[in-house]
């Protein structure tokens, strides 16, 4: 995992990747953004938005003032509804013409476990959720997008992070989100969140073979198969240490969170506690453990 502290690009400086990739990074670092969200510029010509970001009208300008003489805005892609992704995505539209395409509004490919914890009034946290996004056109899963120039983007829906979570291949490269960084571990935070969801994704993106993932926040990471495995093992390492705790007794979130986060800042605890909680719901439905009396962040959690 990188630091904080590691060189962040220039905010607003278009940054070539690779021949039709280019990267304008936004002015919004944080500890759950890294550097800032990277709006990735797909193509040339009538190029591909991907990932507008967040409602600064420093990165809207950015964004237009990147673009090379003559260059247009094709279609907007938007990864996932979080408010550092896609606010700007309706501006940019109504500037350019373009349209949005996205797999869904923030509540789309909802599993049921996670549609009933939100109806039961579970709300999510972390980088916080666009709620008014909605997209001009849905994407399915697998869906293709000819860009021009011979290109083709294919929609891939990886929900974890988040239900409506889509990666984009473009070839061997991998447009991920926040599915895959290289810098930190993915957040997940139900209801939005769902760590079933997540590994079952990590395994498809494992089938792959792809070369390069180019993440929405942080640097590229240039070992996609390595850095998968390495993900899925550290989720898995957190599993086993939540049945460790359970193994003696039934316990809550907050104090199976102290028993296993003991080296973290008291002010990072209530995210340590979503992500216990994201373990054991799904440990709930693989038949592992057992709340009592219901599903849900105040049960008491036992392991069968």
């Amino acid at each position: 995992m990188a630091a904080m502290t590691d060189t962040a690009p220039l905010p607003g400086t278009v940054v070539p990747l690779a021949p039709g990739i280019r990267r304008i990074l936004a002015p919004n670092p944080s500890p759950m953004t890294f550097w800032g969200t990277n709006t990735f510029v797909i193509g040339e010509g009538e190029v591909t938005l991907l990932d507008p970001g967040p409602a600064l009208p420093v990165h809207f300008n950015a964004i237009l003032a990147g673009l090379a003489p003559g260059e247009r805005v094709a279609r907007i892609l938007v990864s996932h509804a979080h408010l550092d992704h896609s606010p700007l995505a309706q501006p940019l539209a109504e500037a350019t013409g373009a349209r949005v395409l996205a797999f869904g509004g923030a509540t789309a490919g909802r599993s049921e476990v996670m549609a009933d914890l939100a109806a039961r009034g579970l709300t999510g946290g972390g980088e916080g959720v666009d709620t008014t996004f909605a997209p001009d056109e849905p994407l399915e899963d697998g869906e293709t997008i000819d860009i021009g120039g011979g290109l083709t983007l294919e929609a891939i829906w990886t929900p974890g992070h988040m239900s409506n979570h889509l990666s984009f291949a473009l070839g061997d490269t991998v447009f991920t989100g926040d599915h895959v960084m290289g810098w930190a571990s993915t957040l997940i935070s139900p209801p939005d969140g769902d760590l079933t969801a997540f590994l079952a994704s990590c395994a498809r993106l494992r089938t792959r073979t792809d070369r390069i993932f180019h993440p929405a926040h942080g640097a590229a990471v240039t070992d996609p198969a390595d850095r998968l495995d390495w993900l899925v093992a550290h989720r898995k390492a957190r599993e086993s240490a939540i049945l460790d705790a359970l193994a003696p007794r039934p316990s809550d979130i907050p104090t199976l969170t102290a028993r296993i986060y003991t080296d973290t800042p008291a002010t990072l605890l209530p995210a340590a506690e979503r992500n216990v909680f994201a373990h054991l719901i799904d440990l709930t439905t693989r038949g592992l453990v057992r709340p009592g009396p219901a599903l849900a962040p105040n049960a008491l959690f036992e392991r069968i």
